[in-house]
């Protein structure tokens, strides 16, 4: 499964780093973070895609805790 959602990040290199996080959960094969665009797109197993958008959520505010992601 493949979706985009709504991201709002304060400069490329915490877009890049978030980027580098959502790509080390398990079961997503392959999470992109645009900061000119605002969107993060995320391709994951179907079956844990929720979960796997939840725990994207939490590693995010890791590195940007004023990060929104809008799910």
């Amino acid at each position: 499964m493949k979706k985009k959602f709504k991201v709002e990040v304060d400069c490329a290199n915490c877009a890049a780093k978030m980027e580098a996080a959502v790509n080390k959960i398990e079961g997503v094969k392959e999470a992109t973070i645009s900061f000119m665009t605002q969107r993060l797109i995320i391709e994951a197993d179907d079956n844990r895609f929720d979960e796997i958008v939840q725990e994207a959520v939490k590693a995010c505010k890791k590195v940007e805790p004023d990060c929104e992601i809008y799910v």
